[in-house]
């Protein structure tokens, strides 16, 4: 709803840029450690525009392509993630990338596997200030540990441009009892083995 604006602050924009800020906070479950973007031109850029959505306006911290238009972000969680929209933030020109191809929980995807069909594909539109949401599938990424981002192409400059990612959802931590089971399976048991190792010993020579 429109209202008027006295002099001093707006208490209650303040609260909405906060909801709103807050919603956002993916960013916080992304498992830096792993993350990857392919033809990033400056090694580990990628990754700086994932970044809280207050800090969406710095342009000082950007990622550009390096070879063609293309960019694809290999993104893993660390722990289930219901993801609900997607801010892309460019420049507000030929840079700005024009698609975005979303593929859930395909680890380590290289340019090859974007031949795949994906979850979920976007038409974009300029936004160099990160108002445009675009809202995903949420029954197609509901439980989403790893999220890969496919940039096939911009608006007709010979690089793509990205200042901001923003992510929208809900996260949950990841269950760790499968791994207490892999590490179980995986140290044997000798007691039941003693059948094998007794077999080979009663073959009869003749």
């Amino acid at each position: 709803m429109a209202h008027g604006h006295g002099p001093g602050r707006c208490r209650c924009c303040g609260e909405e840029a906060a909801e709103r800020g807050a919603a956002w906070g993916l960013y916080l479950r992304i498992d830096r450690q792993r993350l990857q973007c392919l033809n990033e031109r400056r090694e580990g850029s990628g990754a700086t525009v994932f970044r809280p959505w207050e800090e969406r306006g710095d342009r000082s911290q950007f990622v550009e392509s390096d070879d063609d238009e293309e960019l694809l972000f290999n993104i893993p969680f660390t722990g289930s993630v219901k993801l609900k929209g997607v801010i892309v933030m460019g420049e507000d020109d030929g840079t700005h990338p024009a698609e975005m191809r979303l593929f859930r929980n395909i680890p380590h995807m290289s340019f090859d596997d974007t031949a795949k069909e994906p979850e979920q594909t976007f038409s974009l539109s300029r936004d160099p200030l990160g108002e445009l949401e675009y809202p995903t599938k949420i029954a197609r990424f509901s439980n989403v540990y790893h999220l890969s981002m496919h940039f096939p192409k911009n608006f007709g400059a010979e690089t793509t441009k990205i200042f901001y990612i923003g992510l929208k959802g809900e996260w949950t931590e990841a269950h760790r009892h499968e791994v207490t089971i892999c590490n179980y399976e995986a140290s044997a048991n000798p007691a039941d083995h003693k059948l094998e190792q007794i077999t080979p010993q009663t073959h009869f020579i003749s």
